[in-house]
């Protein structure tokens, strides 16, 4: 009963302006309830275990966050590099600082708590793109943002789990770096090459045949990639079967639905936050039923070091902006960009590198509250627009 009422309370919020926003944590609460009071239903479907689909689904989000983005938003790395500096120091030294506080204060287990550092130590995802749009803070700027913190993260992330977490886990440096190639790295250039495609205009892709040929070669590179032993590529083969399966996948859709069914040409931008949506309730839906005996035993205190981590996020993220002589604007688009993490590519990580459904349960939880959370503080600055400097 409780599922069948949050399905319909997030059916409904859905289709109403003011409370849209709030419908992905609503299906979030409902794929949860779900996980545990049926787990088996996120088990194993005829056979096949469905925390091997978490890996691909990553891959998916991040080729869509790879498809908004632009090489002009790493170009204005040199134009502009100040606040993109200042906000990539905050990105890697508030959030994994204050997650391992976090850790001390409130004595998690060694997995739980190593979770909690990864995702302090994830780069920003491509909510905070959204919500410092709604915000009317700086968007170029938040966009640049978030591509060179996730370019930095096979260094970064890899870096400060290390450091942090070691004391908690084993952490294989290598195999970590790796794994981020694999699962944001290689989706995310993908999805660059789909942004030209889509986005570019004239050139090679404006025509019809040299987009059909392209896509035909993406999707046969796809299939020759899958059918390679996977020790050849290095550990990157299911982010290149995935990159140029959706490569060719979204060039398809591009000429059918331009040249055939005369759609809008925004389609992507609506398809995207469905997708991404849809693929996140059942990530957390997998990890909930694989750790529903701790989440009934420390989700009350994880949510509560979620919450206390996402605020410190804002709040440390906009002073030490705002210290280092950032503009208000600027140090708003700072503090959404730090308090919010990608917590994707944090629980991949933790299911897929560190082989532990406790270290996912914190980004599982950080990832639909930062989206609360986000709105609110996004509603407060729209109305209080900054008055000087």
């Amino acid at each position: 009963m409780l599922v069948i009422v949050l399905v319909a309370a997030a059916v409904l919020m859905t289709r109403h302006r003011a409370l849209k926003s709030y419908a992905f944590t609503v299906w979030v609460f409902a794929f949860v309830a779900a996980a545990l009071a049926h787990p088996l239903l996120f088990g194993t479907w005829f056979g096949f275990d469905l925390k091997h689909l978490i890996v691909p689904l990553i891959q998916i989000i991040m080729f869509g966050m790879g498809t908004t983005l632009s090489v002009a938003d790493f170009a204005r790395v040199l134009a502009v590099p100040w606040p993109v500096i200042v906000g990539m120091i905050a990105q890697y030294l508030v959030m994994p600082l204050v997650g391992f506080g976090l850790t001390l204060l409130f004595g998690f287990e060694p997995e739980i708590a190593a979770g909690v550092v990864l995702i302090g130590s994830a780069p920003g995802g491509v909510a905070s793109n959204v919500i410092n749009y709604l915000a009317r803070s700086n968007v170029a700027l938040s966009v640049t943002m978030t591509a060179t913190s996730t370019l930095a993260s096979p260094l970064m992330t890899p870096l400060l789990m290390k450091l942090l977490a070691g004391r908690y886990i084993s952490i294989s440096f290598v195999k970590m770096m790796v794994d981020i190639f694999n699962m944001i790295i290689v989706p995310v250039l993908a999805g660059l090459i789909a942004n030209r495609m889509l986005y570019g205009g004239g050139g090679f892709f404006g025509r019809v045949r040299h987009v059909v040929l392209f896509c035909a070669g993406c999707v046969g590179a796809s299939v020759c990639v899958a059918l390679m032993p996977a020790g050849l590529l290095g550990g990157l083969k299911s982010g290149l079967v995935v990159g140029f399966a959706m490569v060719g996948m979204v060039g398809f859709t591009k000429v059918l639905i331009d040249r055939v069914f005369h759609g809008p040409g925004n389609w992507m931008d609506r398809a995207l936050p469905v997708v991404s949506m849809a693929a996140i309730c059942l990530i957390i839906g997998v990890i909930t039923a694989r750790s529903s005996e701790d989440l009934k035993r420390v989700g009350l205190a994880l949510l509560a070091a979620s919450m206390m981590h996402n605020v410190f996020g804002y709040m440390l993220g906009y002073w030490f902006a705002r210290a280092l002589r950032l503009s208000v604007i600027d140090a708003r688009t700072v503090a959404v960009e730090v308090g919010m993490q990608n917590g994707g590519m944090a629980t991949g990580i933790a299911m897929n590198t560190l082989g532990s459904a406790k270290a996912a349960l914190a980004p599982a939880i950080f990832g639909p509250w930062q989206n609360v959370s986000g709105s609110i503080l996004a509603t407060y600055w729209r109305r209080r627009p900054p008055c000087g400097r």
